[in-house]
């Protein structure tokens, strides 16, 4: 083989390869989004595969079908023989607007003008130290929680579950239990710990808009006699006392340690002796620079928190103890990137 037909980043030599790479990363993310807008993989998925028989459905030009559709394929989000695009197992468990999975409406909240304007000037917060206040996605009411509500669940379903089946072997046979969940959002959590456990009654705090939509997926799911909304800031509300576990769920990393311990601490003295305290994280290595996504999630929090961060699990475990938990433990969620972490209040 000769050395113009090794590829570049094989030849040992200085390349461009990634940078270019890096620097054309969003292309991608809106690439992905305008075929979610023209439903493609939905289109593709009830049995259109040339680029003519897609814009014939979505009423897109043909040309620019087969420009979207090539690139979506160079991506590894649809596979092309001769010209017919198909879908792969990834796309379309996650892009088929059918399937249960479906995240395309995720694309609200993950590429939300202000979360991604955030990044454009990524330089400020790196100086600052965090983002500064009015650039702060945590305002109370903030409508960009209400399109992370709606759009977020299907990819928090797996979390979810390896929640729901911790609390189901943890609890046993109380299937009474009293669930406090703290930055409920879409409801998904309590939902599912609540299929799983026929009898728990689940008190979700977040936001009141927040909560309207928390409430409604669960009526959907006909749990709503037993979903119960405490609306406000979860450092400020009154959570009641006696409950068997409170769900911590993508809270954490909104805020600097001492914040945490403190909303710890009021977890704490809400919990029975023997309560549990489960947290959904993305926790880095100690080395913060593994595994990738967790690493990586750092970023948003200093692009768009005056002080959070993706903790390691023995920062977690410090704040955890310093708010009177004991026998931290890490639970793994592999191949999903985030991880549990589990901690009791003993007598």
């Amino acid at each position: 083989m000769s050395a113009a037909q090794v590829p570049v980043s094989q030849t040992g030599q200085p390349t461009p390869f990634n940078i270019f790479r890096i620097i054309q990363g969003y292309q991608q993310s809106y690439i992905l989004k305008a075929a979610v807008e023209l439903d493609v993989f939905t289109t593709i998925a009830t049995g259109k595969h040339t680029a003519a028989e897609i814009a014939g459905q979505t009423g897109a030009a043909e040309r620019g079908i087969r420009v979207l559709c090539d690139a979506l394929t160079v991506m590894g989000l649809l596979t092309k023989s001769s010209n017919r695009y198909s879908l792969t197992p990834d796309t379309s468990f996650f892009l088929d607007s059918r399937s249960p999975g479906y995240m395309g409406q995720a694309l609200n909240f993950l590429l939300h003008p202000m979360l991604v304007g955030a990044f454009q000037n990524f330089a400020e917060p790196v100086r600052l130290g965090g983002a500064p206040e009015k650039q702060s996605s945590l305002g109370a009411d903030d409508p960009v929680w209400e399109d992370f509500a709606k759009g977020m669940a299907p990819l928090m379903v797996p979390a979810a579950q390896a929640i729901a089946q911790h609390l189901k072997a943890s609890l046993g046979k109380q299937s009474a239990a009293k669930i406090l969940d703290i930055a409920a959002g879409h409801g998904q959590f309590g939902i599912t710990v609540a299929q799983q456990l026929p009898q728990a009654q689940i008190y979700a705090v977040d936001w009141a808009n927040v909560l309207k939509i928390a409430h409604e997926n669960a009526v959907k799911h006909s749990l709503g006699e037993r979903h119960h909304s405490i609306p406000g800031s979860a450092f400020e509300v009154e959570y009641g006392t006696g409950y068997d576990a409170a769900l911590i769920t993508n809270f954490v990393h909104h805020f600097d340690p001492e914040t945490n311990e403190q909303l710890l601490r009021k977890v704490h003295a809400a919990l029975r002796t023997g309560g549990e305290a489960v947290i959904l994280e993305f926790v880095p290595n100690d080395d913060r620079v593994s595994p990738p996504i967790p690493a990586l999630f750092s970023t948003s929090m200093l692009s768009n928190t005056p002080s959070g961060d993706a903790y390691t699990f023995k920062e977690l475990s410090q704040m955890c103890r310093n708010a009177g938990f004991t026998g931290e433990k890490l639970v793994s969620l592999d191949p999903m990137p985030e991880a549990l972490v589990i901690a009791r209040k003993e007598g």
